[in-house]
């Protein structure tokens, strides 16, 4: 048995004369939450389309679940669970009632159907909402019915795709910890998004960038092994402190203000940056200027096509 639940290799997806997704390699373990980060349009629907047998790939291997898809993709259907960035249950069906039908598609009998579902109501939140009709429900509330509705057959794996994006930040706190209870029970969860700080919380990460995987691994290792300094400057004028590092000065890899201060990417081979900084940029002597930790948008921001900008 493989401690993988998904693994692909050189998987290509093109689109006629369009190529969507490029050479995507990937091993994610079982009961890990892993994490596609990038922007609208780099690959990253396309990718979990192609891994559920939604689409088939133009090239490569994909087993999921220790299924070969697209060619067992019928039998994958019963083991998955898939919420869309789109709320897609029904409007004018009660909380109940939607979760009673998701049931039934999945060939619960009614003892198993009444069990689950009022299991589901308790965990998300819902209990007291059963009756109500979802059309009246806020953004948050949908959410967690959405993700009731995913996770009623017990799946083994979960793909969410950017689950988050029309919530507020107090339900999308929640909504991750409901995550992570799922993944301690052994659900594999595959989850896209555009925001650095739920990509954080990911045991492992992908960063896509124009249907590339450009880099792959736990948060903290990415950011440790971005090969850059980032440092960060108080002084006058940091707009036109920017514009001379990005148009000047080649062993800067990005420059973006962040309130009343500059963060700077320096290659790492840049042996002493602070000295180096203040050396190329005279006005700097006086100024605040320190080494930071890094971040996810640092990295992001590092190997992708977002840089000089």
């Amino acid at each position: 048995m493989t401690a993988y639940a998904i693994e692909a290799e050189n998987v290509v997806k093109r689109f006629g004369d369009f190529t969507a997704i490029e050479d995507v390699r990937l091993q994610i373990p079982k009961g890990s939450i892993y994490g596609f980060l990038g922007p609208n349009g780099c690959g990253k629907s396309t990718t979990i389309r192609v891994l559920t047998g939604l689409l088939h790939p133009t090239s490569g291997q994909v087993k999921v679940l220790g299924l070969d898809i697209p060619r067992e993709s019928e039998r994958l259907r019963l083991k998955i669970g898939y919420m869309t960035q789109k709320f897609s249950l029904y409007d004018d069906l009660s909380v109940e009632e939607n979760l009673q039908f998701i049931g039934q598609i999945f060939g619960m009998g009614h003892r198993q159907l009444r069990q689950r579902l009022n299991e589901q109501l308790q965990t998300y939140g819902l209990d007291q909402r059963r009756k109500q009709r979802v059309s009246g429900m806020s953004g948050g509330q949908k959410q967690r019915l959405s993700l009731a509705a995913a996770t009623m057959h017990h799946p083994e794996l979960l793909f969410l795709d950017e689950p988050t994006s029309a919530v507020d930040p107090e339900n999308r706190r929640e909504f991750w910890e409901q995550l992570f209870d799922l993944s301690a029970q052994g659900t594999t969860i595959l989850v896209t998004s555009h925001y650095m700080d739920e990509a954080e919380r990911c045991h492992r990460l992908a960063i896509m960038d124009s249907g590339r995987i450009r880099a792959d691994g736990e948060p903290e290792q990415l950011m440790r092994d971005m090969g850059v300094h980032v440092v960060e400057v108080r002084a006058q004028d940091l707009r036109g402190l920017k514009e001379h590092l990005l148009t000047t000065l080649p062993q800067i890899r990005s420059a973006a203000q962040l309130g009343i201060r500059l963060r700077v990417l320096i290659e790492q081979d840049v042996a002493a940056p602070l000295a180096w900084l203040k050396a190329q940029v005279p006005t700097l002597t006086d100024a605040e200027i320190a080494v930071v930790r890094p971040s996810l948008e640092d990295v992001f921001v590092s190997v992708t096509g977002e840089k000089r900008q």
